[in-house]
């Protein structure tokens, strides 16, 4: 299993180009309109890297909200994503969930399955990313919170069943290149471009995603 992962990340997950953390939020809020607000960043403390919040067993170090009220700095203009990060170059980028896009996620075994039967299947896709935490998530259009537990009921499964979740209002996904402790960055699967701005319904890949979770499931 671990050999046929690492087969699929070489050939689905495309060359990162090197960014700087400021420049790319930047761009997620220029080029796609994506709301954005920066995260804790990564800390050298005796030759290790910690999070910046202070605790030694953060589960997300240098990837999740500095602020309780997060929601309140996500900003959708360049220009105000250029100041917030140039108070600290090294925060991660969050994006909200519920406002340009839903996030659909699932463990990275199924999240590849999933996606190789959606090029068979020539379903268009949004942006995909891969977190180093061995999740993957496909964004798409916002409402999938909502809709998703009918759907997976109708394909046959009970929707807590499966290890499939939905990020919509009041949650987040960390962006590229946000780096996750020392597990390394999150990258995309499916870049960001002009072929994919309009992100597809939640009814259009949850077949293939809710098939490829049962799967890993019965492993």
């Amino acid at each position: 299993m671990e050999e046929t992962i690492e087969v699929a990340r070489s050939a689905q997950v495309p060359q990162q180009r090197g960014e700087q953390l400021p420049d790319t939020a930047v761009r997620y809020a220029k080029e796609r309109h994506w709301d954005v607000f920066p995260g804790t960043w990564l800390e050298a403390e005796g030759g290790v890297e910690r999070c910046s919040c202070g605790e030694p067993s953060c589960a997300l170090p240098g990837a999740h909200p500095v602020r309780e009220d997060w929601t309140n700095q996500a900003t959708g203009s360049a220009t105000v994503a250029r100041r917030l990060w140039s108070k600290q170059p090294d925060s991660s980028i969050l994006l909200p969930t519920g406002r340009t896009f839903d996030a659909i996620d699932v463990p990275e075994t199924a999240g590849f399955l999933a996606l190789a039967r959606m090029e068979r299947m020539d379903l268009a896709l949004g942006p995909v990313t891969l977190t180093p935490c061995r999740r993957m998530q496909f964004f798409v259009l916002p409402g999938a919170t909502a809709k998703t537990p009918d759907l997976v009921r109708k394909l046959g499964w009970p929707p807590a069943s499966l290890d499939l979740r939905t990020l919509g209002e009041g949650d987040w996904v960390a962006a590229p290149p946000t780096r996750v402790g020392g597990r390394g960055a999150v990258q995309w699967v499916r870049k960001p471009t002009p072929a994919n701005r309009w992100l597809p319904d939640t009814e259009e890949l949850i077949s293939p995603l809710a098939y490829a979770c049962g799967r890993e499931r019965r492993v």
